[in-house]
């Protein structure tokens, strides 16, 4: 049977649609795979004309479910059609998903203003589609070759950071990263812990986090949960070395920490995974660029990567799903 990868476009208003038109005339010599793309068809077919893009050529193998617009959506504008048209892409996306006709979601980038506008409750991918599913947690990584991270804590302000580093906080992200490396299916995998102050506190003279907390955790996640778990290694050195390959994933403590280094590694090819849903998602780490919408330039790598991530792990993750994942919701009070 042929793998079934479903895209949603994202923004009309955005490069989504641009990207994924590249993309795919990039990927057209994946036969073993049926793409269906969910968005707004007259905005797609207007995209592929700027960029001469034969339709054709395009679409002529694939699925493509359209969501009409009530109006002319312009680009690099926010605007509450091309939120509604993005935010019913997605909603689309996941009933696929749920019903088993696509086998992982990829999604280009939204924009959480216009969905706002359109009437959602919810401003981003991540919560929307742990709501549809009603999933109870959701893991965020990120893979840029083979560097994986995993964020400890995301969108808080720098202030509290401290706060939430905490021994069971971080005893749980080790057990999530260790679920995540389990449902992309690698059993019994290396997590290194990046440490949060200079030098990892260097003994206690530039901060006690890594004595108080951090070490805590790392020692009793291995000695109880049986995790090839290391550290804390300096942020600065941590994520090289994963990056050579000698850890499976790093726990980031913060947002940035992770982040740069990611995006210092290669800014085009870092991908999102969305892992602890009944499907796999991944997705492109940049937004809709309106500055560049409607212009033909903007660069589709991000993309490209996305659709090759949930190609390489969509079996995997689904046939990990059930065998991991209940495993740990019913054995672990931690996630």
């Amino acid at each position: 049977m042929k793998l079934k990868i479903g895209i949603t476009l994202g923004d009309p208003a955005g490069i989504g649609y641009e990207i994924t038109a590249k993309a795919l005339s990039k990927l057209k010599d994946k036969g073993n795979v049926d793409f269906i793309l969910i968005g707004n068809k007259n905005q797609f077919l207007k995209v592929l004309k700027i960029l001469n893009l034969d339709s054709m050529d395009i679409l002529g193998n694939i699925n493509f479910i359209d969501i009409p617009s009530q109006e002319d959506i312009e680009f690099g504008k926010v605007q509450r059609e091309a939120g509604r048209v993005s935010l019913e892409s997605v909603k689309l996306g996941v009933e696929l998903a749920m019903r088993n006709e696509v086998d992982a979601l990829v999604t280009a980038p939204i924009n959480k203003e216009a969905w706002k506008l359109a009437g959602s409750k919810h401003i981003d991918h991540t919560t929307l589609l742990q709501d549809l599913t009603n999933s109870r947690n959701s893991i965020t990584i990120f893979e840029t070759k083979k560097l994986r991270i995993y964020f400890l804590t995301r969108h808080i302000p720098f202030s509290k950071i401290v706060s939430e580093v905490r021994k069971d906080r971080i005893i749980r992200g080790v057990l999530e990263a260790d679920l995540s490396l389990r449902l992309l299916g690698i059993n019994n995998g290396k997590i290194a812990v990046a440490a949060l102050n200079p030098h990892a506190g260097e003994d206690g003279l530039l901060g006690r986090e890594e004595i108080d907390e951090i070490k805590p955790a790392i020692e009793e996640a291995r000695a109880k949960y049986n995790i090839k778990v290391y550290g804390p290694f300096p942020a600065d050195s941590v994520f090289y070395m994963a990056a050579k390959g000698n850890y499976d994933i790093v726990i980031s403590l913060y947002h940035d920490q992770g982040h740069i280094a990611a995006k210092m590694y290669d800014f085009k090819r870092t991908v999102s995974l969305t892992l602890g849903l009944p499907f796999l998602r991944t997705s492109v780490d940049h937004g809709t660029a309106f500055d560049i919408a409607g212009k033909g330039i903007a660069d589709e790598t991000s993309m490209i990567e996305a659709i090759k991530k949930a190609i390489k792990y969509a079996v995997k993750y689904k046939e990990n799903y059930s065998q991991y994942y209940r495993y740990y919701k019913d054995t672990n009070s931690n996630i």
